[in-house]
């Protein structure tokens, strides 16, 4: 750089003073200002900082120090010509020499920047997705970066079509597939930051049809906030392959049974629970107690929610405690003791083949783990009980799906026979990226190189993101009027298998199947899990009503009386106690008379230990008469 602005500032003189003299020049006089031009120029090069950036990674940056530095040299040059009596002109001179020099300076050191940017032929070439000020950024920070190539820009706007950004071209998105083929482009990098939910979407799903792993970058509030930064590409979130655009909150419903209140989240560790909490805190509660019954995830939350108080100066008090939520006593002292006004009930074993395998463990956590909870509960003062539900207690064909639709059942009769405490459920579907989510097991099989596993070709689910859920679940809460199952809108099911398919070719990879037998990842069909329904439903009837929220809906349906479920918990009690496997299913199944299992008892220890892997023939479900909730 010191030997080009040499040749810079000399050519910079040299045709500074021939367009002036508009004659030849005494060799002399050029001589001696051409000397000073450089005697001047390089040390205040080195002042103002032009050596210290390294060219590869200047940007627009580049114009402005390049102006100071030419100005500054120019402005002395003059003085010199004129005070030495250089030539007649120096102030002309002056401002024709600071024009070329700033040319040549800064397009030197430009060119030099392309040159080093675009060199390395071991960069991936990739497709830049929007040429808006998000794609305009990217494409010049990745101009600069070792990992990626932008070889041309795509969007849909036509005003666009044929312009320039960063000399690369802007192409529309149906020539995609005659760009990847000319310029061997083998990644597509998303640049619509502020493009809404359903809009990514539908470039995903087109982007899928291509040979190319597609990357994006950070949404814009996350590169404002400072958490991102442009040039931090990740994998698509499946979020954007499958979410929906959210609703805007009602605040007065997120806050009605929160705010300035004492909150109580069990199974705060979980992937519901830690979100409910993080919500919960930003709702400014007087305390928040965050129970659960694992160590390291009860560790880990609260590291998390006492960070964000000490950053945002809150005036919460964060409580972890440890316990189980089947101890009723505990539970009610902590009640008592923190004075606990809101309980959002997560803790629940939720994976249907795990359930299914370890019976009267699932009926504990999720049976006598609400039932414990809900009498401490309405002992201790508690004013709004909220159970966390799921679509697979509705119509359940699985141990898991029962307990939960039991433990709906028991909060319905509290209600019934509570006049202080409000107790609500709410249904809703499969979260995205929670543990046991078909999601990040698609991720790492891919990453592995396969196969990917679906369990049948038709299955489909109902999938909302973790923040929606709990924000959702939190608005429900303050519309509860007792005995409330308020059910979310979960969107459109999504059939598995296109799930995968999409999930395969947008990490740039093919499906291997009979069509392809030379692609990448194979996708196998293992067959549905004991208990697994190849769709879930959201209602047990039709008798549903809106709500204040477009999201969320109110269902109507049976409950059981209060003296016939205490029975068939009493009796549940006992089974439990003797560990008998085929009372125990079958009193579930008096209680949740939906509840019509197509398979036998595939407890792992009532397998072992009888030998067989069919439950008992001829259970017998008992109809008990039922009061509309």
């Amino acid at each position: 750089m010191v030997a080009a602005d040499v040749l810079s500032y000399s050519v910079a003189a040299a045709v500074s003073l021939w367009v002036l003299s508009g004659s030849v020049l005494q060799s002399s006089s050029t001589l001696a200002i051409i000397a000073l031009t450089v005697v001047v120029a390089i040390p205040v090069h080195y002042l103002i900082g032009l050596y210290a950036s390294i060219v590869r990674y200047m940007g627009v940056g580049l114009l402005a120090i390049g102006l100071k530095a030419t100005l500054v040299v120019s402005a002395i040059v003059g003085a010199a010509c004129f005070f030495l009596s250089l030539t007649q002109a120096p102030v002309r001179v002056g401002v024709v020499f600071w024009a070329i020099s700033l040319i040549l300076v800064v397009g030197s050191r430009s060119a030099a920047r392309i040159f080093l940017s675009r060199r390395n032929r071991n960069r991936e070439p990739v497709i830049v997705y929007g040429a808006g000020q998000g794609g305009a950024q990217l494409t010049e920070a990745l101009l600069s970066s070792d990992a990626y190539l932008p070889v041309a820009l795509v969007d849909q706007k036509s005003g666009l079509h044929g312009t320039r950004i960063q000399g690369l071209r802007v192409y529309p998105s149906t020539a995609l597939e005659d760009i990847i083929a000319t310029t061997g482009a083998t990644g597509v990098l998303l640049a619509i930051p502020s493009a809404s939910r359903r809009r990514r979407r539908q470039v995903l799903q087109r982007l899928s049809e291509f040979p190319v792993h597609v990357q994006t970058m950070p949404e814009i509030k996350d590169i404002v906030s400072g958490k991102a930064r442009v040039d931090d590409i990740t994998d698509v979130d499946v979020e954007d392959l499958l979410g929906r655009d959210s609703v805007p909150p009602n605040p007065e419903l997120l806050g009605a049974s929160v705010t300035g209140k004492s909150v109580m989240v069990t199974g705060a560790g979980g992937s519901i629970g830690s979100e409910l909490c993080r919500q919960i805190l930003s709702l400014n509660p007087a305390r928040l107690v965050c129970f659960e019954l694992s160590e390291a995830a009860l560790y880990s939350i609260d590291r998390e929610l006492k960070t964000i108080v000490a950053r945002s100066n809150s005036d919460c008090e964060v409580v972890a405690l440890l316990g189980s939520a089947h101890h009723q006593k505990r539970v009610r002292e902590a009640l008592e003791v923190f004075k606990v006004q809101t309980i959002y009930h997560a803790a629940a074993y939720k994976h249907v083949p795990i359930v299914e395998q370890n019976l009267f463990e699932g009926l504990h956590n999720n049976v006598f783990g609400t039932l414990h909870t809900a009498r401490a509960a309405a002992a201790a003062g508690v004013e709004t009980f909220v159970l966390i539900s799921t679509d697979k207690a509705v119509n359940p064909a699985n141990v898991m799906g029962a307990t939960k639709r039991f433990a709906e059942l028991i909060l319905q009769a509290f209600d019934s026979d509570s006049d202080s405490m409000r107790c609500c459920m709410v249904r809703f579907g499969n979260v995205l990226e929670s543990s046991g989510s078909v999601v990040p097991l698609f991720k790492e099989q891919i990453r592995n190189g396969g196969p990917v596993t679906v369990t049948h070709r038709d299955i489909i689910r109902y999938f909302m993101t973790i923040p929606e859920a709990a924000q959702l679940v939190i608005q429900a809460a303050s519309m509860a009027k007792g005995g409330d199952v308020f059910v979310l809108d979960m969107g459109e099911p999504v059939r598995i298998a296109d799930l995968a398919h999409r999930m395969i070719n947008l990490m740039g990879l093919s499906v291997q199947d009979e069509e392809n037998p030379h692609g990448d990842i194979e996708i196998q069909y293992i067959g549905l899990r004991p208990a697994e329904k190849l769709f879930e439903e959201l209602m047990i009837g039709s008798n549903v009503h809106g709500t204040e929220h477009p999201r969320i809906m109110r269902a109507d349906e049976d409950s059981l009386t209060q003296e016939i479920l205490s029975q068939l918990l009493d009796d549940l009690a006992e089974a439990s106690d003797q560990l008998d496997y085929d009372r125990a299913r079958d009193i579930l199944m008096r209680a949740v008379k939906e509840y019509t299992p197509d398979n036998g008892i595939d407890d792992l220890v009532w397998v072992r230990k009888t030998g067989s892997d069919t439950g008992s023939e001829g259970d017998t479900v008992v109809d008990f008469p039922t009061r509309n909730s």
